[in-house]
């Protein structure tokens, strides 16, 4: 791996170049240009041009072929290319890499009480409720009129901010105030690659505005989510009713727009975004943008990786989501250790509604159906997936007969296409009600959703219960009785069965993801723009909206960020991501393990992380576990990464030293100990990490290891850490030992446990995990 990795030429083109040997015929397709994003070694411009963007179009390509330049997380510029034009680029001396554009897909009120922030105390009043933090937010946008971003009584805009306010389609400077200090918009890389037909693909302004307004609302649920101001007397069609507040609701919002309507987001746009929130001047930036395709990409070849490393590097927070590929294990996207990688639980308030069938039962599941109601009238029952065609199972587009649906409630399976799209499709067939039937795959995990007709949508075993009965009955029917807003449910925080796990597929020995926030039917300000379930036919419009996903949960994290940065402005990105992790809880509000959604059973570190985000707690987190950017180098060395892949990443030229380190002893807030299948019976792993005290000056810790993993001893030496005036940081070494033939693995391949420091007010928990693997 090491000596492919050296051969920075190979590594990276071979990726997209395998196919142009010199004796390869031009095809058409070859001809059709494409964008590239090229990495250059900026030390070596020539003196003789005044800029980069000189040297770019003079020695590399033409002025109108350039997308983007980028001269601050990255080097290089971003181009419509052919083929034949990327082999010569590549060829180029100061190319350090080449990278394809991609799309990405987004990770699709009362969350701040349950995260433990309280009016006039704690994180809140300390942090003045984030008033001189910025955050930057990359998604689709945002409707710059809600109440939730209003500047009522917010001091003067931070004099360190450099950004604007871009004008575009119906957005205008006057729709920043001091509350919302920026907006911008990328469409370049959208615009070259959107289409199918080949590049240079114009924006459908029928459902777009080519400024940073937003036609999808997605960007203004995260926005809102993680900054969004008091906003009394909010619901979404009566539910949810409260005061709706972002996590830090007197924060700064900047917004970049890189994510279009129905087009997902473009790498090139996306580190765009980065180049240009960093020179702003924003203190957080909030991502809930992941991998296309589901693999995830080496950290030289993911611009989101590459421009967010840009960002910490310089001291900016950086929060994203996950993913949505949950509950299958090594699902887990973003997996760069300078991101914070947020998955997704529930909170304590629920949206039921119940299904009452023909023979009496009443079975429970969740809906946002805010119309008229079915008054308890039976109707008849069908389930067209019957047939055994996946197609009339799933209620595609145009797969059910009116004949046989027309008056009645259609059960309808859960996966493919759209959950609101498949109660459209049943409207249209004439059927009165949709029960939308979770799949093994999801379990019981369930999402609300705001149905265009009566809906609701239930478990797995719920699911498998009402088609039973419909085989078994001459003449099923049922009924669905819709039950409004819930609070104080338990058990809470449930991990979301949607929710990415790991193990982390990249490195291993990283656990991710590192955390997890509320992200289960949230209530935040929504577009103008869309009604909503974001579908054409939906003509209702609202000022608040409940969404799902772990686009939900990294804005509560991103605020959070806020919030711990106002109140200690030294910290670092690292630093306040250890304090969250840290701090974090791994019970729930029964004060018992939390439980997977998905299975019923309790959660483990592969799937939360270090735990469920705990702001109480992270205000003081006592010791805190940091990592300089030299650090993050030396994992990259450590990973096999040659000084020129590194430089792919860190921009400046690095030095690997000649003694390879190990990856695990990044300082990271978390153990991975990996033992090999076939090792010798008694195997160890040992780690250094170095904590710095952030509380009471004279303090003494003591450790205490929690685990139940049998055949697993951990020793921690030393086992006191005594801190002072002078004495600031101290380091310690965990071995973990393992009798190789007798460990008993869960299910998910490892085994869990934990280490804490206490000093009998503070307790800094960091999760163990033990795995075998076998060996490449």
């Amino acid at each position: 791996m090491g000596e492919i990795l050296n051969s920075v030429v190979f590594s990276i083109f071979f990726l997209f170049f395998f196919s142009l040997s010199p004796n390869h015929a031009v095809s058409a397709e070859d001809e059709v240009p494409k964008t590239f994003i090229i990495r250059v070694d900026s030390y070596s411009k020539p003196s003789v041009f005044p800029t980069h963007y000189h040297w770019y179009t003079s020695e590399f390509t033409q002025q109108t072929h350039i997308l983007h330049v980028y001269d601050t997380v990255f080097h290089g510029f971003s181009a419509l290319l052919t083929r034949q034009q990327v082999t010569s680029i590549s060829q180029h001396p100061s190319t350090l890499a080449v990278l394809e554009d991609r799309r990405r897909q987004l990770h699709t009120t009362r969350s701040p009480q349950f995260l433990g922030l309280r009016n006039q105390r704690g994180l809140w009043s300390e942090s003045d409720y984030g008033s001189d933090v910025i955050v930057g937010v990359f998604d689709t946008g945002i409707w710059p009129e809600r109440r939730s971003f209003s500047d009522l009584n917010l001091g003067p805009i931070p004099r360190r901010w450099k950004g604007v306010c871009e004008s575009g389609e119906k957005f205008s400077p006057r729709n920043c105030n001091k509350k919302l200090i920026g907006a911008r918009f990328f469409s370049k890389g959208h615009e070259a690659g959107a289409g199918s037909s080949g590049p240079l693909n114009p924006i459908n302004e029928t459902v777009e505005f080519r400024s940073p307004r937003d036609a999808d609302g997605h960007g203004t649920h995260t926005a809102s989510t993680a900054a969004g101001r008091y906003a009394f007397q909010a619901n979404m069609s009566g539910y949810a009713s409260g005061i709706a507040k972002g996590v830090a609701p007197k924060a700064r919002l900047a917004v970049y727009k890189v994510c279009w309507k129905n087009s997902g987001c473009f790498d090139s746009d996306i580190l765009a975004a980065f180049d240009a929130a960093v020179t702003d001047g924003v203190d957080v930036i909030s991502i809930s943008i992941g991998g296309g395709d589901g693999i995830a990409s080496p950290y030289y070849l993911d611009p989101i990786a590459i421009g967010s490393y840009g960002a910490v590097s310089r001291g900016v927070f950086v929060s994203s989501s996950a993913g949505n590929d949950g509950p299958s294990g090594m699902s887990v996207t973003n997996l760069a250790p300078w991101l914070t990688t947020v998955g997704a639980g529930t909170i304590d308030r629920d949206f039921p509604a119940e299904v009452i069938t023909g023979d009496g039962r009443k079975l429970s599941g969740v809906s946002l159906y805010s119309g008229a109601a079915l008054k308890g009238k039976m109707y008849q029952l069908v389930y067209p997936g019957k047939s055994g065609i996946l197609g009339d199972s799933l209620c595609m587009e145009n797969s059910l007969d009116p004949k046989q649906v027309k008056g009645k409630i259609v059960v309808c399976d859960r996966g493919s296409n759209p959950r609101v799209a498949k109660g459209l499709v049943v409207k249209k067939a004439g059927g009165v009600g949709m029960i939308l039937a979770n799949g093994i795959s999801n379990g019981e995990g369930l999402v609300g959703d705001a149905h265009l007709l009566p809906a609701c949508a239930v478990g797995a075993n719920e699911g498998d219960l009402i088609k039973a009965y419909i085989s078994s009955s001459t003449n099923p029917t049922a009924t669905i009785d819709f039950k409004g807003t819930i609070l104080g449910i338990k058990p809470a925080p449930v991990l979301a069965s949607f929710s990415a796990r790991g193990p982390n597929g990249l490195n291993p020995q990283l656990l991710k993801p590192d955390l997890i926030a509320p992200g289960v039917n949230i209530l935040a300000a929504w577009s103008d723009a869309v009604g909503p379930t974001g579908l054409d036919s939906d003509t209702r419009r609202t000022e608040f909206n409940i969404l799902s996903g772990t686009s939900m949960a990294a804005p509560h994290v991103s605020g959070a960020a806020a919030l711990l940065k106002s109140a200690h402005p030294d910290w670092s990105p690292a630093t306040v991501r250890s304090a969250m992790m840290t701090t974090a809880t791994v019970l729930d509000n029964r004060n018992l393990p939390m439980l997977d959604e998905a299975t019923g059973n309790s959660s483990t570190p592969y799937d939360f992380g270090s735990g469920h985000l705990n702001l109480g707690r992270a205000m003081d987190p006592g010791l805190i576990y940091d990592i300089t950017n030299n650090d993050y180098v030396s994992f990259l060395c450590s990973i096999g990464y040659s000084a020129k892949v590194i430089q792919v990443i860190t921009r400046a030229p690095v030095n690997c030293p000649a003694r390879k380190p190990l990856p695990e002893n990044l300082n990271y807030p978390s153990f991975v100990a990996m033992f090999p299948v076939a090792s010798r019976r008694l195997a160890s792993k040992t780690f250094i990490r170095t904590v710095t005290n952030v509380g009471v000056v004279n303090s003494v810790y003591r450790v205490s290891v929690e685990s139940q993993m049998k055949g697993v001893t951990v020793t921690v030496r030393p086992s006191r850490l005594v801190f002072s005036e002078d004495v600031k940081k101290r380091s310690y070494v965990v071995t973990v030992t393992a009798d190789t033939r007798n460990l008993k693995m869960s299910p998910s391949g490892a085994i869990f446990g934990s280490l804490s420091w206490t000093d009998g007010k503070h307790v800094v928990r960091s999760p163990i995990v033990v795995t075998q693997i076998e060996p490449l």
